[in-house]
């Protein structure tokens, strides 16, 4: 009955943040992007942030998180989304992520902070070295998501704790003041390859903190290097078996698979219908040939978009204005909930 309320209160609305701390992998584009354009065909509301704020938890070169901003936004135009239908901003330009997080951090409880196992990753064995920002993001991240009332999050296994964080935050802060207001968001999880996982270690994540650049497949990767990296990647000695309980115990073997699955908009099944019995010699070629035909074209409008920079700062400001037009009227309204007395005139 809670979940039907909710639904009659808050219609569909999609928030996804991506880092611009690094360049976009393949697995940004499997585990994210392909799956944005595919919701905004489906006309759903959806608002995509790059969350620059939580970029500097951790030092970034001033010039490197520009330029790595304006890729990320190229990054997600050349895959599909399209600025007019939905939403795309850089984090900064709205000031109701930061105003949010203020008051989320007074809701939060320390205990909820402590459990968070990525703070305890990033941070390392010298916790007491690290940013106070990075201890307190996930509060940010929850004032991204409710700062919009989105209702959906499309998430990987990794950010879930993150989310049920906000989830906590929407309950305590519901509770404390008596109101309704904050929706209860639930994550979007679906597909194959939601988790996409290194080249040269099927047992990790494809990252782009990876000091291998063979790890990962980079959207701005030209041609020749997707198929070098596909045809290099770490295969064991068995050929493909033609069941998916044999991908069981074979992490590189899965994740190819999974890969060429995501790619082809099949299922895992499909893959080793066609594949099963094979070796990797065959079934390689094949997996490049297929990554060069989808990411090429992307590969090749980023290149062409990052050549007018100030294009793309265009595009993020309009994107900025729009989301700033959702989040405002919440905030003001939080402000109300909180009793904070506003009475400065503005215009």
């Amino acid at each position: 009955m809670a979940e039907a309320t909710q639904a009659a209160r808050f219609a569909m609305r999609i928030f996804s943040g991506i880092q611009p701390s690094g360049g976009l992998t393949l697995g940004n584009y499997l585990g994210a992007l392909k799956r944005f354009v595919e919701k905004q065909e489906e006309g759903i509301e959806a608002i995509y942030c790059l969350v620059d704020m939580h970029a500097i938890t951790v030092w970034q070169e001033p010039e490197k998180l520009r330029h790595a901003t304006r890729e990320a936004a190229a990054g997600f135009i050349a895959a599909g989304i399209d600025p007019e239908r939905s939403i795309l901003f850089n984090q900064c330009q709205v000031t109701a992520h930061a105003e949010l997080a203020w008051i989320f951090n007074c809701v939060a409880r320390m205990g909820w902070m402590n459990r968070m196992t990525q703070f305890k990753d990033k941070a390392g064995k010298d916790k007491e070295a690290a940013s106070l920002g990075l201890y307190a993001y996930p509060a940010l991240m929850a004032a991204d998501i409710l700062a919009y009332h989105a209702t959906h999050v499309p998430v990987g296994e990794d950010q879930r704790q993150h989310l049920e964080l906000t989830r906590d935050i929407a309950i305590k802060f519901n509770h404390d003041y008596g109101v309704d207001f904050f929706p209860v968001t639930e994550p979007l999880i679906e597909g194959v390859a939601t988790r996409v996982m290194s080249l040269r270690d099927g047992t990790k994540k494809m990252s782009k903190s990876d000091p291998s650049d063979m790890s990962r497949i980079n959207l701005t990767d030209d041609a020749d290097t997707i198929a070098q990296k596909f045809r290099k990647a770490r295969t064991d000695p068995e050929p493909l078996p033609e069941t998916t309980e044999g991908l069981e115990d074979r992490a590189e073997a899965r994740n190819l698979v999974n890969i060429y699955a995501a790619l082809a908009g099949v299922d895992a099944v499909q893959v080793l219908a066609e594949y099963g019995g094979q070796g990797f010699g065959v079934f390689k070629p094949k997996l490049a040939d297929l990554a060069v035909s989808a990411l090429s074209p992307i590969s090749a409008e980023m290149g062409r978009l990052m050549q007018d920079p100030g294009e793309i700062d265009a595009i993020l400001g309009r994107g900025a204005e729009r989301a700033e037009a959702i989040a405002r009227p919440i905030m003001e309204r939080c402000y109300d909930i909180v009793g904070m007395v506003r009475s400065r005139r503005t215009g």
